[in-house]
């Protein structure tokens, strides 16, 4: 089969993946007592685009965890990254160079408002300190707002931590068949997107929030790796 054949086989396994966890979530509700699976591949998707002639919301992020051996980040410890802080200092804020997810989001927001004096540090460094953080806050609280509207998925794959691990394998694969980066592109992001803003190339023209492997080929067969996963993912 082709790409196109493979991105709609894709699309219906993840509407697979929807009714057997009862339907897409959002960060805005989600907690750490609902029942995560460990590990897994996560999936966002736009909240207010459709593929091309299909009823079926565009994918926009992919993504996994401890793909480095001996890492013990869960599932619900990614999402809550990019989710952010629900109470403290940074109340309804978060920590973008904890997530780049929150850093290419953030960095496009100042890109198209043209907010670079306000925030001349946006993704510098690995850390900050406090009152860098407090200048920032205001940013970090537009990012969340707009991660936390996000609809997404998730699929159980409990395989150890490694970069060879099936989850990094989906993860890769799916980044690399949705890509548009440098090819034809297929379910074309609409102009309205805010990724059109991303300091990245990559992103821009991928259609996706992701940079690595965006301009790689994909392996067809992951496909039956993913849809053996979903008998092993549950509601949350």
């Amino acid at each position: 089969m082709g790409r196109r054949e493979d991105l709609t086989r894709l699309y219906e396994l993840l509407d697979e993946v929807e009714q057997t966890v009862g339907g897409k979530q959002k960060l805005k509700d989600c907690t750490g007592y609902m029942d995560w699976p460990d590990r897994g591949v996560y999936f966002f998707f736009a909240s207010d685009e459709h593929r091309d002639a299909a009823d079926q919301l565009r994918l926009t992020r992919i993504g996994t965890h401890a793909v480095s051996e001996g890492s013990s980040t869960s599932l619900w410890d990614r999402l809550r990254t990019h989710r952010g802080a629900e109470r403290g200092t940074y109340e309804g804020g978060g920590n973008h160079r904890g997530s780049v997810f929150r850093k290419r989001v953030g960095e496009a927001f100042v890109e198209r408002d043209g907010q670079h004096d306000e925030y001349p540090h946006w993704g510098e460094g690995s850390s900050a300190k406090r009152d860098r953080r407090l200048d920032e806050l205001e940013m970090e609280r537009r990012v969340s707002d707009y991660l936390r509207d996000l609809p997404f998925l998730w699929l159980n794959v409990d395989d150890e931590p490694s970069a060879e691990s099936q989850r990094a394998s989906i993860e890769r694969n799916t980044i690399a068949l949705l890509s548009n980066y440098q090819r034809e592109a297929i379910d074309a992001r609409s102009d309205n997107w805010l990724g059109h803003y991303s300091r990245s190339e990559k992103i821009r023209d991928a259609g996706l929030w992701n940079v690595n492997h965006v301009d790689e080929g994909y392996d067809p067969t992951f496909l039956d790796d993913f849809a053996d996963a979903i008998a092993d993912t549950h509601p949350p």
